[in-house]
């Protein structure tokens, strides 16, 4: 017993025990703050209707600012052991002190996260986000925390530190050039709403043809309709050009621009007999009645010289048929009426007329925007053949394979009669 008496007596193992035991009564501080706390803010957090209180717990806010409480119970228990080395005490202030400001740092980061959670679910969360703002504030905590920590330990005061700082400013801006331009990037594409989660943007220069997930302080996030995610230093989307179609979401039409390329070698005159076929289109009712009274009335005024075919006026069928897809476009169900609307002839080239739908779908969703763009060009192109128009389409090989088949038999000359022997 004297020897362990004896041994006990030794100024390092009194020391020890004496942390030791310190360090046990923490712990068990700390668990049963976790078993009372928790409890309470779980059972608040479930009967209250407030969001804030749920998300500050789901994030940890509360289970950081449990770790404070052992913690402090070490820094304020160590001053009160006799036995302990004021050297090793200090030590020990230290690192409790470092410890409880990191713990500090954590829950106040947890309760940002928070905050920039519930403000996303808002309705202006899209509209404006504050997520670059949230990681300055972030990255302005922990420099304070550190800086705090550093002069504590150090014995140095914290406008000391900021001086000698101050003359490594070149250092700073090089190291922290992204976190500034970023920052202000942020700001400006807030301020002027140039950018939101959700928006569909094109960045050719970036590889970016998708929408917005995720804006933050560095880079922003794109999810390209193949399911490649792109991400943008958020700098070049001010330093640079890109495209956003929010308008044209917001507007609730999609543009169809495209054009049916027409053999000019099938334009003509109509005949009476055509005519005749082509009145029995209900949507060329209005337009055959008007147009037939201008051309008389346009042809009587010529006299004479209206005889002649020449001089007269007469509809044809590319005309004609311009007027049916007008007129087709603009009682179609799924298109825009409120948006622009017409049938244009664009300058001719080698491929042959191009005749250009522009008009707007009453829809922006892509799916249903293709399948209505596809139908109405499938109605066309079989209704060419009714006004005696053809697409102009390079030939193929097969076509190729027909007219040498077909100029061989016509060169060939007829079988002699009685070669049939």
């Amino acid at each position: 017993m004297k020897a362990v008496t004896d041994y006990l007596q030794v100024p390092l193992i009194q020391t020890s025990l004496s942390l030791f035991g310190l360090v046990v009564v923490a712990w068990l501080c700390g668990v049963l703050t976790r078993l009372v706390l928790f409890r309470i803010v779980r059972r608040l957090a479930r009967r209250t209707a407030w969001k804030w209180d749920d998300a500050m717990f789901q994030l940890g806010v509360f289970r950081w600012l449990g770790r404070l409480v052992p913690v402090l119970v070490i820094q304020l228990g160590v001053p009160l052991l006799h036995n302990v080395p004021k050297g090793t005490a200090t030590l020990v202030e230290h690192i409790t002190l470092a410890l409880m400001v990191f713990c500090l740092v954590m829950a106040i980061n947890a309760a940002l996260n928070a905050m920039e959670m519930l403000y996303r679910q808002s309705p202006m969360g899209n509209n404006r986000p504050i997520k670059g703002v949230i990681q300055l504030i972030k990255i302005g905590i922990f420099i304070i925390a550190t800086l705090s920590v550093i002069a504590s330990v150090t014995d140095k005061s914290v406008g000391l530190l900021l001086s000698g700082l101050g003359a490594m400013s070149a250092v700073l801006m090089l190291v922290f050039k992204d976190t500034i331009l970023g920052f202000v990037a942020g700001m400006q594409l807030a301020a002027n709403d140039m950018l939101r989660v959700g928006d569909w943007i094109t960045m050719p220069g970036s590889g970016a043809d998708g929408t917005v997930i995720d804006i933050s302080l560095y880079t922003v996030k794109v999810s390209n309709f193949d399911h490649t995610v792109v991400t943008i230093p958020t700098w070049r989307l001010i330093s640079e050009s890109y495209q956003n179609w929010r308008g044209m979401s917001d507007s609730g039409g999609r543009r169809i621009m495209r054009a049916l390329v027409i053999d000019a070698a099938s334009v003509h005159f109509l005949d009476a007999d055509e005519l005749a076929q082509l009145s029995r289109f209900r949507l060329l009712d209005e337009y055959l009645t008007d147009k037939n009274s201008e051309l008389d009335a346009w042809n009587k005024q010529l006299g004479e010289a209206g005889e002649q075919q020449v001089n007269r006026r007469r509809l044809t069928n590319l005309g004609t048929f311009r007027a049916y897809v007008g007129e087709y476009l603009r009682q179609h169900p799924k298109i825009h009426r409120q948006m622009t609307c017409m049938v244009r002839q664009l300058a001719t080239d080698a491929q042959g007329i191009p005749l250009q739908l522009y008009c707007f779908t009453a829809t922006t969703a892509w799916i249903e925007y293709e399948g209505i763009q596809a139908d109405i060009f499938d109605h066309l192109f079989a209704l060419l053949p009714e006004f005696g128009l053809r697409l102009y389409q390079q030939p193929a090989g097969s076509d190729m394979r027909i007219a040498l088949a077909t100029r061989m038999q016509q060169a060939s000359p007829p079988a002699a009669i009685g070669d049939e022997a």
